[in-house]
């Protein structure tokens, strides 16, 4: 029996903004299911690496796969970028991203929001995107909220109109930048709690986050990063309970003090 190709698979990546080399050759991961969470210091490359996966960056030098499907890519070097119009669109469309600060259209109702991408991008008819969208907002928890605006919303009810948007895609992977940091305590549960549902639903997810009890709690997989390498990773047991690595004691100390 031949084993499915990771949704989303990264060989050797290097990433640089000018002479700074923010990723310095990192591998990661993700076969259909499974749960991966980047940890590290601000600056460690963590969401750098994130969009390099659905090419929102474009890196330097290694190997980005979908589905087994490698990016082709022309040029090289600080010009390397990709060289397939049609597999940047259906890689992003499959790899539904979910930013920090949400990046709602404001001028749009919730509803809107949700329906906009399947139907624009997808082509799919908006009646049975709008039924599908109502339903992906009531699992979310804001099934009421569908005709008020994100300004209406608290910032919990926006990032989880963030998510459902995402989903709205039916992606094969959901890419979480920083899910929660800009939630206060109260409303970061209020997202936490769908994030978990969604992996209990066996959704592939990759998720940069700073907050290690969701980590902890969600994850298959978890890979520290730092200074643009991976110091250490596996199952999140190993990870919080034995760390290996001096750096990652010190920097699971530093965030549980």
């Amino acid at each position: 029996m031949t084993t499915a190709a990771p949704v989303i698979e990264i060989k050797n990546l290097h990433k640089a903004y000018g002479t700074l080399e923010v990723l310095k050759g990192v591998d990661v991961h993700a076969k259909r299911g499974d749960v991966i969470s980047l940890i590290g210091s601000s600056g460690s490359g963590k969401s750098t690496l994130l969009r390099c996966c659905n090419l929102l960056e474009d890196s330097q030098q290694g190997e980005i796969l979908f589905e087994g499907d490698a990016v082709q890519w022309k040029g090289s070097g600080m010009a390397r970028r990709p060289a397939n119009k049609q597999q940047v669109l259906k890689m992003r469309t499959n790899l539904s991203m979910v930013f920090q600060q949400f990046n709602l259209w404001a001028h749009m109702t919730i509803l809107q929001n949700v329906v906009e991408a399947p139907v624009n991008v997808l082509g799919h008819d908006r009646a049975t995107v709008e039924q599908r969208a109502r339903l992906i907002l009531d699992k979310v928890g804001i099934g009421d909220k569908c005709d008020v605006f994100p300004a209406q919303l608290s910032g919990g009810q926006q990032q989880r109109a963030a998510i459902a948007r995402g989903l709205a895609m039916e992606p094969k992977a959901l890419l979480f930048d920083e899910p929660t940091s800009a939630l206060d305590p109260e409303l970061e549960q209020e997202v936490i709690r769908v994030i978990k549902g969604l992996a209990e639903e066996g959704r592939t997810m990759i998720i940069v986050t700073h907050d290690m009890a969701m980590a902890r709690d969600v994850s298959d997989h978890v890979v520290f990063l730092h200074q643009g390498l991976v110091e250490e990773e596996g199952p999140p047991g190993d990870l919080f309970g034995a760390p290996k690595s001096e750096r990652l004691k010190q920097f699971l100390s530093a965030v549980s003090a």
